[in-house]
């Protein structure tokens, strides 16, 4: 297997460095802008609409950044992201809690969720960037990330609350902007190599046949029910874990674990995915999910929430970043704009709605029942999974069956 060259290495470090700095904006605002909220908004019900509204914008700009991409190039597209997601809405949020506005905190928020839509293409980068054999280690060593932000946004939420005289809980977000400088520092150096930017006049298939691979239905099936079923339950975790008297630092604790367990497991998964298979990956990945909801339902300790939590999470990692690597191989370059975007539109409208089900399933049917309901979409994974392996076709790059495997 041939080692990666020096420019691969350096532009996936690039990658991997501002994919740890835009989750730590991700993280810092789901730790505290609900905190926020309800001390600025004008009635209680009102508290969490900021990170809806961070929800909100990625989901409006998935596709719209992709297409972007598609005309300018990687490097412009995540500039244009870091610089008016991350710096403007980071100021924006910022110039919000010191002047006590609750609709501008809010528009702050929704600029930092456009901010997540361009980086959430960080992982598809890395496969522009990496050659064949590098390729699913260098998606995961980029989502990898998440593992220093998982320590990074928790205490950034935390420690500069006080940042600065006068402007409680204004700090974290003003760090948010420093740390989005650095990273359009860093992002002015990537260097995506010809064969990764699109080509003009390049033939593309019309998005219905693309569409109609078994290698795509299965990686937006896998990466989709895999993220969605992932917000429901961790989403639920903490009415869960409070309706059975643990406190908010073991709430914290259970929570720091959920990430890790959805980002550590990226230093290996792609070399997992690498030796046995995309295919083999994804069906673990339910297999994990499977495990969590038996714990789940088994008890209410907190050994059975750590333990849960931590399957979640791997399950999760498993599905995603093999649902993103299985993406990579059935579009061409003229195809790639439209199909990474359109498949994360798609995501994040179901992550989306697990997001605001989370909270009315639990409140009706308890933690028990809402566990259980996941296993349904989980098992139509699976059954895909093994229908790809059987007789899918992985079109553009004349890849059978056996690639899946």
């Amino acid at each position: 297997m041939m080692k990666p060259t020096r420019d691969e290495k350096r532009n996936v470090g690039i990658l991997v460095i501002s994919q740890t700095l835009y989750m730590v904006a991700s993280i810092t605002v789901m730790t505290l802008s609900g905190v926020v909220g309800l001390q600025l908004s004008p009635e209680p019900g009102l508290a969490t609409l900021p990170i809806a509204m961070m929800t909100l914008g990625t989901l409006l700009s998935t596709l719209p950044a992709s297409l972007f991409m598609k005309r300018v190039g990687r490097r412009t597209g995540f500039l244009t992201g870091a610089s008016l997601g991350g710096l403007g809405g980071g100021l924006l949020s910022f110039a919000a809690v010191a002047g006590e506005s609750f609709w501008l905190f809010c528009l702050g928020n929704l600029l930092l969720g456009l901010y997540q839509g361009f980086a959430m293409y960080y992982r598809f980068a890395a496969a522009d960037v990496a050659s064949e054999a590098f390729r699913s280690r260098a998606i995961s060593f980029v989502m990898a990330g998440g593992v220093v932000a998982a320590f990074l946004g928790p205490w950034n939420a935390r420690a500069a609350t006080l940042l600065v005289a006068g402007v409680p809980n204004g700090g974290p977000y003003l760090m948010i902007a420093v740390a989005a400088l650095v990273a359009i520092s860093l992002l002015s150096r990537l260097q995506v190599p010809p064969g990764g930017e699109p080509k003009p006049g390049e033939s593309a298939r019309p998005m219905s046949t693309i569409a109609c691979q078994p290698g795509f239905i299965v990686a937006l099936l896998a990466a989709a029910v895999g993220y969605a079923v992932m917000i429901l339950v961790m989403t639920a975790t903490p009415l869960a874990m409070r309706a059975q008297g643990f406190d908010m630092r073991q709430v914290a604790f259970i929570m720091q674990w959920h990430v890790l367990g959805m980002f550590a497991p990226s230093f290996f998964t792609g070399g997992l995915i690498a030796r046995f298979g995309v295919s083999r990956i994804l069906l673990a990945g339910t297999g994990l999910f499977a495990a969590s909801v038996a714990v789940a339902t088994q008890g209410a300790s907190l050994v059975h929430f750590t333990a849960a939590l931590i399957c979640l999470g791997i399950g999760w990692n498993f599905l995603f970043v093999g649902g993103s690597t299985l993406l990579a191989t059935v579009h061409s370059e003229a195809e790639r704009g439209k199909v990474q975007g359109i498949n994360d539109l798609l995501i994040f409208s179901l992550v989306a709605v697990g997001s605001f089900m989370s909270g009315s399933l639990f409140h009706h049917f308890g933690w028990e029942l809402l566990n259980v309901a996941t296993l349904g979409p989980l098992l139509l994974v699976a059954l895909a999974t093994l229908w790809l392996r059987s007789g899918g076709r992985l079109h553009p790059r004349g890849q059978g069956p056996e690639a899946a495997r």
